[in-house]
């Protein structure tokens, strides 16, 4: 059986290098060929299938709308399991829309949710802030006894913590209460796909390792 304990610190190393490195990505990079990348894809609830799809759909999604946006928003786009998150700010109701249907035309996007604000771009300070919020975050499910912190994706845009993940109502309220609990955190807006208790439990033992 998985030692969850055990891998909870590098995890949560991982998680730290990454919003100090500006992304996640940066740091699993890094550490790219050792066992932190192996241990943040066997701990992911999605199929291997699914992870590669988001990335792409995340490539696509932020190719397309930057074109359409330009320099008259500000648009993040994540993906979990193939459903959209779209995070940011546009010009009008017509660039929101908009944004929306490119990112549904995609191929493999089964759902967006689309979060947009119609405004002025944020700031440089805001970002920054933001990402610092989802770092410490991201500490807070490392250090909850109760939590799995790589089965959670963390978006954060204005103070707005966004949570994305494969989880069970029990994991979803307290992984929410969790995050309303960091400093700087204005809102929690959980955009969950829920899963139950006995799917859950059949992931777990998916991991274990087969016996001869």
């Amino acid at each position: 059986m998985i030692d969850w304990q055990a891998i909870r610190r590098p995890v949560a190393a991982a998680l730290l290098c990454g919003m100090m490195a500006s992304g996640l990505q940066g740091c699993v990079a890094l550490a790219a060929g050792g066992t932190v990348v192996g241990t943040l894809s066997a701990t992911d609830r999605r199929t291997l299938g699914a992870q590669t799809e988001d990335r792409s759909i995340v490539i696509k999604g932020e190719n397309r709308i930057s074109k359409l946006v330009g320099d008259a928003g500000h648009v993040n786009v994540n993906a979990f399991n193939r459903r959209v998150l779209l995070t940011g700010e546009v010009r009008d109701e017509q660039m929101k829309q908009a944004a929306e249907r490119e990112a549904a035309a995609i191929e493999g996007v089964e759902a967006v949710v689309n979060e947009l604000e119609i405004g002025f771009p944020s700031s440089l300070t805001s970002r920054s802030n933001d990402t610092l919020i989802t770092g410490k975050v991201k500490a807070s499910f490392v250090d909850a006894k109760d939590l799995f912190a790589n089965s959670f994706k963390v978006v954060t845009e204005r103070g707005v913590v966004y949570l994305m993940g494969r989880v069970t109502e029990r994991e979803a309220n307290r992984g929410a209460q969790v995050a309303a609990g960091v400093a700087g955190v204005q809102k929690v807006v959980k955009v969950f796909e829920i899963i139950s208790e006995d799917e859950l439990k059949t992931m777990s033992m998916s991991t274990q390792p087969q016996t001869k």
